[in-house]
Formats: structure tokens, C-alpha cells, sequence
């Protein structure tokens, strides 16, 4: 029953260095990886328990299937992310590893059977994400908001954050995002403007983005996006797309290293060295962001930023 339900999905990160141009139109040949993405092999007593139950429950990660490198610290911290609606995207971003194409009929049982599971695992945050289903009348948002409710309902400790498609701009399908009342809604820009046609699907507009996290920030949520770098993009263009992104309303920012699925994807430009991404995110807080993470190693669902999530909640459990 389970087989079906889900996938949990990897958050690309960028890799690169901020400043290039456009990728080179030769081929060149792969750059090993620095030193500071190579990370411990994941271990301990909780990681093997949500791992155990995972797996007993058919609930294939991609977080483990794909050598996710933050997957030792979320699970053993008590995180995991989850892929709503199929594991078949009607879009082409270049830089993900989810497969397009045409996607099966949604299981109209899978928000109940989501929560269970979730309600068995026991987890602090859970990271709900989903592929686009543009074929959908409302993009899917009426079953992603029914997984939010039937969480709640199942597993009411358990901080829930979405990332959600941009629902093709949609303003009632937002809506429903918002009814349903998430702990955080997120939605990626991924990438600055002027590379966005490059690295995203023709359907996922820059400003489209914007104006979905501005919805959610009018609708009273706790709003978050990512963006990655090492696709080309100079470092004036990344400070921009971070005021758009204030300028939006986005609460959290995550910026991190692109890492090339596989060679069909699009090529990683350079490494971006953790100073730069230091940088950033000290420009981040200057901005107004109530929490930056930036690092190569970071991703969209970041345990730092989940910490910030649980204290934001707690402060206003105590204000109200």
C-alpha cells in the first residue's frame, strides 16, 4: 500500500562560483570535488530508526537513495523530507534528477496514508514537498493541502513545512496552501533572474516565484526559498534576487552548491568556496532575512534552519 505513496526528495543545492558567465559550450573535463563537500558517513540511534522505518513502510528517500550529503544529520535529528503527488514531474528544470513526463493518477488516499506514517516515525519537522502537476485543474493543491490538514490531525507535535509548486501562479490554489496552515510555506527561485529560462522549465517564471511567496506572506505565513549557486551567476545578480526576495516578503533563505545529477544536467561552473558563501549570508541578515543559511553543503531542507523554525514557533507559543 505503501510502495506508491512517496519519494523523498533531495534539495539541489548550486555549485559554482559566483561571478562566471554563462557555462562554456565545450565539454571539459569533471572537477573533483574540494575537500569541504566530502562529508561523514551517516550513523546513530535515531538516523537508524527513522531509516528502519522507512524502509518498513516502503517509503523510498531519494534523501538516502541519491547520497544526499545532510542525510546523517537530519535523520539523526529527527527530519525528513517527503514528495507528494508521484515521482513524475510534468516539468524539465536542467538541474534536477526528478523524471518528467506523464504522471500516474493521484492516490487519493496518500495524505491519510502520509500521516500515518508520519505519526509512526515520530519526527520533530517534516519537510513536505511535492513534483508539479500541471495537468492537474488545480495543480495538485487540493491534495497538498489535505496532506496538511491530515498531518496536523496525525502527528500535531510535528512541525510541518511545505515546498510547493507555483501552482502556475494560481491564486486559489495558493489559497488552499495557506487554508490548510503549514508552519513554514516555501517556494524556490532556485536561480537569479537572468539565468532562470536556462536552468528552470519555460513554466516556472522568476517573478511567478516572487509573486507565490508574496501570496503566502500576505496570507500570514512563515515564508522560505533557496537559491543555488555555480550556475553563472555574478555576485550582483545574487544580491538581487535576495532583495526580490525580501522585497517579496521571504522570511528564510538557504543558498548553496549545485551538484550535477548526472551528465545530462547542467554543468557545475566552479566550486563556490565557504568564505563567499559566509559572505552571503552575513548579506542575508543585513537584508532583513530573519535567518540566513549559506555553505556548500547546505540545501533547501536545512537542519539549521528547522532549529530557527522550532525556536520562531516556541517564541510565539510564549508571546500569545
Amino acid at each position: 500500500m505503501y510502495r506508491r505513496l512517496m519519494a523523498a526528495l533531495v534539495q539541489i543545492g548550486g555549485s559554482g562560483e559566483v561571478g562566471r558567465g554563462c557555462a562554456p559550450a565545450r565539454p571539459r573535463p569533471r572537477e573533483p570535488k574540494p575537500d569541504w563537500l566530502k562529508v561523514r558517513m551517516p550513523g546513530g540511534g535515531r538516523y537508524e530508526q527513522v531509516r528502519r522505518t522507512l524502509r518498513e513502510l516502503n517509503l523510498h528517500t531519494v534523501c538516502e537513495e541519491a547520497s544526499c550529503p545532510n542525510v546523517g544529520e537530519c535523520w539523526g535529528g529527527g527530519t525528513a523530507t517527503v514528495m507528494l503527488m508521484g515521482d513524475v514531474c510534468t516539468r524539465g528544470c536542467r538541474f534536477c534528477d526528478v523524471a518528467s513526463g506523464v504522471p500516474a493518477p493521484l492516490d487519493p488516499l496518500e495524505p491519510r496514508h502520509l500521516a500515518e506514517a508520519v505519526g509512526r516515525l515520530g519526527l520533530d519537522y517534516l519537510v513536505v514537498t511535492s513534483v508539479n502537476r500541471d495537468e492537474l485543474d488545480d495543480g495538485g493543491a487540493s491534495h497538498f493541502a489535505q496532506a496538511i490538514v491530515e498531518l496536523r490531525r496525525a502527528a500535531p507535535r510535528t512541525l510541518v513545512e511545505v515546498l510547493t509548486p507555483d501552482f502556475q501562479g494560481s491564486r486559489e490554489a495558493l489559497d488552499m496552501i495557506v487554508e490548510a496552515w503549514p508552519t513554514v510555506a516555501a517556494h524556490n527561485v532556485e536561480t537569479v533572474e537572468r539565468l532562470t529560462p536556462r536552468v528552470r522549465d519555460r513554466r516556472a517564471a522568476y517573478r511567478q516565484s516572487l509573486d507565490v511567496l508574496e501570496h503566502y506572506k500576505r496570507g500570514g505565513m512563515r515564508t522560505k526559498s533557496s537559491i543555488m549557486l555555480g550556475l553563472g551567476e555574478a555576485r550582483a545578480e545574487v544580491l538581487q534576487a535576495m532583495r526580490d526576495l525580501r522585497s517579496a516578503g521571504c522570511d528564510i533563505l538557504t543558498l548553496g552548491q549545485y551538484l550535477r545529477p548526472t551528465e545530462k544536467h547542467l554543468p557545475i561552473e566552479e566550486y563556490v568556496r565557504p568564505e563567499v558563501f559566509a559572505e552571503l549570508e552575513r548579506e542575508g541578515v543585513s537584508l532583513g532575512f530573519k535567518f540566513v543559511a549559506a555553505g556548500p553543503l547546505v540545501r533547501s531542507s536545512y537542519k539549521a534552519g528547522e532549529f530557527f523554525v522550532q525556536r520562531w514557533v516556541d517564541s510565539e507559543s510564549v508571546a500569545g
